[in-house]
């Protein structure tokens, strides 16, 4: 990590700016997967290297450096019919980003991966997945341009040394029979993408999020109608009690609704139900909405429906009892 008295230089942590100069946004390749084909699967490869701007390789691994990106991407991949296969994180190593990344984009259809593309010699991701589909790194004429114009509006290169620009110039060395994709008008950085399906992205939790999000157009998404729906029944009766039911109404759905359980300390339990819209028939032949499953739920269960919010306003009133305890 450079010195925190050298002078100011480019970094993937600049590439939203407010008075940054406009870029073009990429136009919409053809279907990576093939024509008519959709994602069905997912999988994120978290690299230890650092989440936010103050945050030292593998803290991801040590404990000191939350990883969002992980939710935010099961949040995206549930948002859009994806079924999220695996999530893994592993250091800063070359011989593991290789293994993973291999075998990843061999058994998903989407991969992603986030850290390790900054400018210091510990940032390897764009390197190690060279070696791993076998391509050369080559510098990308385009994203140099990108990069340089934003340097010229913030009057970096008045203050940056030849070291500290070929340091910046990293960022925009890819494997070179890469996909680069830029998905934001004020973003510099982008998406780069491997093989179809593994598409790399930084680590910043804020800019993760904003490129994934501008990403939606550029991927092969499921259909709005074969998308999931999820209804969620809160009851403050103890989930052993409530136990045999859940594992009857599973039997009786088996694959058509995913049924599940989730306890919150002292309060009650949350029972999620997932699904297609219908999901099912009814004995006279009318479809079955998970809407009814959920109303037979809430009376087994002495339970109500919740929404997201509630959920998550319970979820972090157990997490501050919690910590109050140690």
């Amino acid at each position: 990590m450079a010195s925190p008295n050298a002078p100011p230089t480019t970094t993937a942590n600049d590439s939203i700016v407010d008075d940054a100069p406009r870029f073009s946004v990429s136009p919409i390749p053809p279907n990576p997967l093939g024509e008519g084909r959709h994602i069905r699967t997912a999988a994120a490869l978290v690299i230890g290297r650092p989440l936010s701007r103050n945050a030292f390789s593998d803290e991801i691994l040590n404990g000191k450096t939350l990883d969002r990106n992980s939710n935010f991407f099961a949040l995206y991949c549930f948002e859009h019919g994806i079924q999220l296969k695996r999530v893994e994180v592993i250091p800063d190593d070359e011989s593991e980003i290789i293994e993973a990344s291999r075998r990843m984009v061999r058994k998903y259809d989407f991969v992603i991966t986030t850290g390790g593309i900054g400018p210091t010699h510990d940032d390897i991701t764009y390197g190690s997945l060279a070696k791993s589909f076998n391509q050369p790194l080559v510098h990308h004429a385009e994203t140099l341009r990108r990069m340089e114009a934003l340097s010229r509006s913030r009057r970096l290169f008045s203050h940056s040394n030849e070291q500290q620009r070929e340091a910046a110039r990293r960022m925009a060395l890819f494997p070179k029979d890469a996909e680069v994709i830029f998905v934001a008008e004020d973003v510099w950085v982008p998406v780069v993408r491997l093989e179809g399906r593994l598409c790399i992205f930084p680590g910043i939790p804020s800019l993760f999020q904003r490129m994934l999000t501008g990403l939606t157009p550029f991927l092969p998404l499921p259909p709005k109608n074969e998308r999931p729906l999820r209804i969620q029944i809160f009851t403050e009766r103890p989930e052993s009690y409530i136990a045999p039911y859940l594992s009857s109404l599973q039997e009786r759905f088996q694959k058509r609704v995913q049924v599940g359980s989730y306890p919150i300390l002292g309060k009650g339990v949350f029972v999620s139900l997932i699904g297609g819209d219908p999901c099912g028939q009814k004995e006279d032949g009318k479809p079955l909405f998970l809407a009814e499953i959920a109303s037979e739920v809430e009376q087994e269960i002495d339970g109500r429906v919740v929404s997201d919010e509630e959920i998550a306003e319970k979820k972090s009133e157990n997490s501050r009892m919690v910590q109050s305890k140690f």
